[in-house]
């Protein structure tokens, strides 16, 4: 009987053995903050026909919704307003947009490219109303996953200031 238990033990660790071997871990994918869509292309479609995003379209007519309607800006860059207007940046609008990258909001660099510094200092000093009545802070609005731009409280000479140092990015 000894015999015949290390044989039926030596069977099953066989099986055992045998059966075992390769397992298929499958690893969770965690996303945060958006779903998983799968995205087909149309190859039919021309290139033009692609809606180019709020924040990288060109609008240099518009001066959007609020106090400032006309600003001419000098062609010599004050320096002074510059380092206030960093400053103000650093303390009040580092939350949510980084110089260079987008983030919670658009990244600020070459803006003045882009927007009229009437829009700029409207968005500003305007948010609120501007993501109401204004079609491209509205697209803005949703593009950045309706994450509305909180109104700070600027002064106008304030938003000057920060407008003057995003002419330095």
């Amino acid at each position: 009987m000894n015999k015949f238990g290390k044989i039926i033990l030596l069977l099953n660790i066989f099986l055992l053995i045998s059966c075992g071997g390769k397992q298929e871990e499958k690893k969770e994918q965690i996303t945060i903050g958006k779903k998983n869509t799968s995205v087909q292309k149309e190859s039919a479609k021309p290139k033009a026909a692609t809606k180019t995003p709020a924040s990288k379209r060109v609008d240099l007519e518009s001066k959007g919704v609020g106090p400032v309607t006309s600003l001419e800006l000098p062609a010599e860059i004050d320096q002074s307003m510059v380092a206030k207007g960093q400053d103000i940046f650093k303390k009040m609008c580092m939350a949510c947009h980084k110089p260079n990258k987008r983030f919670i909001g658009p990244a600020p660099t070459g803006i003045l490219k882009r927007r009229s510094p009437e829009w700029v200092m409207n968005m500003i000093l305007n948010p609120s109303e501007m993501v109401e009545k204004d079609p491209l802070a509205k697209e803005l609005l949703i593009e950045f996953n309706g994450s509305p731009m909180a109104n700070q409280s600027l002064t106008e000479e304030d938003a000057r200031a920060v407008l003057e140092y995003f002419r330095t990015l």
